[in-house]
Parts: C-alpha cells; sequence; structure tokens
C-alpha cells in the first residue's frame, strides 16, 4: 500500500569527530522516504528552492518515491548546520535558514489523496492536521514532533494527537510532552491524549513501544563506527512505516517487527553521511541485519530451570 510522508527536504552542512560535508542531502523526508521505499512506493510532499541539486532530486526518483508533492519554489532550500561532538547523541544547531520552508503550506496532489498510511513528519502542528484533512480515509496515521512544538504550540500539538494512531518521539520528548520524568510514566500519559501507540528512540540504546498495557523494548543494533546520526530518527520511521505499509496492517507483532527493521535502517544511515549509505544499500543488506538483530535478542527460555537445584533465598 502506497505511503504518504509530509516532511522536510532540505541541504545540511556537517561536522562530526569524523569528518565535515557541506550543503549535502538532508532533511526528514528525505530520510524517511529512502527508507521507507525499501518495501514499498512512497509518495513525498515537500518543498525544495531553486539552488536544489537536480542530483538528489534523481537519486529519490531513482528509489522509486513519487515526488509530484515536491514543489520547487522562488529562493532557497531550509539549510541546517551542525555540529556533534564524541558524544553522538547530542546535535549542536550552528544555523537554521528555513528559506522557502518557512512558507510550506502542504498541498496534496490528487494522486496522493487516497494514501492509507500516512506519516506526518517534524513539522507544525497546525500544518499537521491541514495534511490529515486532504487525506481522504488513512488507515494509520503516524507523527512526529519535537521540543519547540511542545513548548511553543502545545495545544495545537494536542489537538493533532488525538487524530494520529501514533506518536515518535525521543526519551526526552516524551517527558517534556507528559510533565513526568519516568519515561514509562510519561508514555502511559501520552497514550492518554489520544495516540493509540507510542514509539520512544533512545537513540543508541534502541526504541521502546508502547500501546495498551504492551510494552516492547529493541536495542539498537551494536556498529563499531557511527559517522553521522543526523536522520538517524527519520530512517527509523522510514523503516518502521513502510514496512507496515508493505504488510498492510499495524497489529502488535507486525508493529514489533517494524520496530526491529526500523532500527536496521537506521544502523544504516549512520555508518556514512548524509544519505551516501542509503544510496547503495541493498535489500540483501537489510534482511541479513535484520537476520543478526534477532539473534542478538534471542535466548532460550528455560524458565522452568530457572531455580532448579538452587537455595531458596531466606
Amino acid at each position: 500500500m502506497a505511503l504518504l510522508v509530509v516532511g522536510s527536504v532540505a541541504l545540511d552542512s556537517l561536522e562530526t569527530p569524523f569528518g565535515r560535508r557541506e550543503d549535502v542531502l538532508g532533511g526528514s523526508a528525505s530520510y524517511f522516504s529512502a527508507c521507507s521505499s525499501f518495501f514499498g512506493p512512497t509518495r513525498l510532499v515537500a518543498v525544495v528552492g531553486e539552488d536544489f541539486p537536480e542530483e538528489h532530486v534523481r537519486f529519490l526518483a531513482g528509489r522509486g518515491v513519487d515526488l509530484a508533492g515536491l514543489s520547487r519554489e522562488p529562493g532557497k532550500t531550509f539549510r541546517w548546520k551542525g555540529r556533534y561532538e564524541f558524544d553522538l547523541n547530542t546535535a549542536h544547531t550552528l544555523d537554521t535558514q528555513l528559506n522557502v520552508f518557512a512558507g510550506f503550506r502542504p498541498v496534496l496532489p490528487a494522486s496522493f489523496r487516497g494514501s492509507e498510511f500516512v506519516f506526518l513528519g517534524n513539522i507544525d502542528p497546525d500544518l499537521q492536521r491541514a495534511v490529515l484533512d486532504q487525506v481522504e480515509r488513512p488507515r494509520f496515521v503516524g507523527c512526529d514532533t519535537m521540543n519547540y512544538w511542545i513548548t511553543s504550540k502545545r495545544q495545537s500539538l494536542l489537538e493533532t494527537l488525538k487524530r494520529v494512531d501514533m506518536l515518535f518521539v525521543n526519551d526526552a520528548e516524551a517527558r517534556q510532552l507528559a510533565g513526568e520524568h519516568n519515561v514509562v510514566k510519561a508514555a502511559r500519559a501520552i497514550l492518554s491524549m489520544g495516540p493509540r501507540s507510542l514509539v520512544v528512540k533512545r537513540g543508541e540504546y534502541g526504541a521502546l513501544f508502547f500501546s495498551g498495557d504492551e510494552v516492547f523494548a529493541a536495542s539498537a543494533f551494536p556498529l563499531p563506527e557511527v559517522f553521522d546520526p543526523t536522520g538517524a530518527g527519520d530512517s527509523f520511521a522510514g523503516g518502521f512505516m513502510g514496512y507496515l505499509a508493505h504488510r498492510g496492517r499495524a497489529d502488535a507483532p507486525t508493529m514489533r517487527r517494524a520496530i526491529v527493521l526500523g532500527s536496521v535502517l537506521a544502523s544504516f544511515a549512520v555508518e556514512q553521511f548524509s544519505l551516501d549509505r542509503l544510496r547503495t544499500l541493498r535489500p540483501e543488506e537489510i534482511r541479513a541485519r535484520y537476520a543478526e538483530a534477532r539473534g542478538l535478542a534471542h535466548f532460550d527460555d528455560l524458565e522452568s530451570d530457572l531455580f532448579n537445584g538452587a537455595a531458596t533465598p531466606g
């Protein structure tokens, strides 16, 4: 089933302990669609400026991403400049230039309005609801947000959360949104706000999934080298939502597999700068790493022998 993503396409300038890159492809919708497209058709809605390189358009189109919703407007493309220290979990923003993204008002092509799976990238919650108003009968809606919207447009965000099935946030955002220090308590509070399920992204520590009384923890895939963590969360969401749309359902077992696949896609994205690793990534590599990830989490159930022959405490 076709998957719709609405978000940012940007040009990033990055500095990590392992090097620098200037004006490389970035943006939430870029990472998301590059990953989701491994599983099936992806429709992208975003805006770029006159300076956006055609090579990036060709890359996304070559991945099978439907770019009918990519608008090129007079002016410059959204730019972000950031630096990472050896703690790669924290990005230090050096410069943000919204440019044409400041006036972004997503309008869905007619062919996109029947999309059954929808992902609302990290944009103004007013715009997120405006997107939902244009989708005819979505079966599953995922949503991302950030601390800026939680603080500056909280009431609008709460209105959006009433209309989504799943929210993606990191642990700091979950605590901020819920006003709870404990992540489990925060998750319960967020689920009472509307979403049926919640994914808490925890960077190198993996992800937590909450739905009703169910909790599922997935570890991040252990990597010997991480070059650029930019877009890891969007890559995770792309793998997750891409798999759900591919399967055409969102039951608990499917979402558990989707979480592991999301972690796998994120692990590839951080191996090189920008989307460079995703440009060469092959489906067989995804399958192999998914099998490795399953093996890392597997253990034999010997519960019946847990205290066999052991002294009883006390």
